[in-house]
């Protein structure tokens, strides 16, 4: 891990609990493990619990699950060394289907949409409006009761119907990488929660 943590590197932290996910700032690295200074407290991290980790390296997106083995003071974590990890391309984000009545907002106007699926990279949906293909849209995306991403939907491809509505695809944009990682980890998540009904 010591080739792929480096001090002052951005760390996204997931518990099991979405509502209490953290990111923050790489202080020390040590052949077992490294320091983790967090932006938010240490709130739902409990010690020796396992935790979902997202990074941007050189190499990717790189994710692996490890747990605190301390939590000290001014929300500095001592993070185990994880057993394996692995990397994440933008190719390769889990899609799922994901069905909402939802809406995309620009300059204060609002289009209603259907949406069919999505993954961390974009999303796709139906709507009966005619919506600008060069156009950035502000969308909330909820995941769960308590949980939801605020992201920038660009379009990339529109399709016309024979029933006058239209079909969009395009990506996402995020301000914040911890938005980017809280929606990795759902769709990856639910798609494994599908493949095991």
């Amino acid at each position: 891990m010591r080739e792929l943590i480096e001090k002052n590197q951005q760390v996204t932290l997931i518990p099991s609990d979405f509502r209490f996910a953290n990111k923050g700032t790489v202080t020390s690295v040590f052949p077992d493990g490294f320091d983790l200074k967090l932006e938010y407290p240490a709130d739902g991290i409990l010690k020796n619990t396992y935790c979902e980790f997202y990074t941007d390296t050189k190499h990717g997106t790189l994710h692996f699950e490890s747990y605190a083995k301390e939590i000290g003071e001014d929300n500095v974590l001592k993070i185990a060394n994880p057993a394996k990890h692995k990397f994440l391309q933008r190719r390769k984000y889990t899609r799922i289907k994901y069905v909402y009545d939802l809406t995309l907002s620009k300059d204060g106007v609002s289009h209603n949409i259907h949406t069919l699926d999505i993954s961390a990279g974009g999303m796709k949906f139906k709507t009966n409006e005619n919506i600008d293909i060069e156009g950035k849209y502000t969308i909330t995306l909820p995941l769960t009761e308590a949980l939801s991403v605020t992201c920038t939907y660009c379009p990339i491809r529109i399709e016309r119907l024979d029933d006058g509505s239209y079909t969009h695809s395009g990506r996402f944009e995020f301000a914040q990488n911890h938005d980017r990682m809280v929606l990795i980890q759902h769709c990856t998540k639910r798609s494994i929660e599908i493949q095991n009904k």
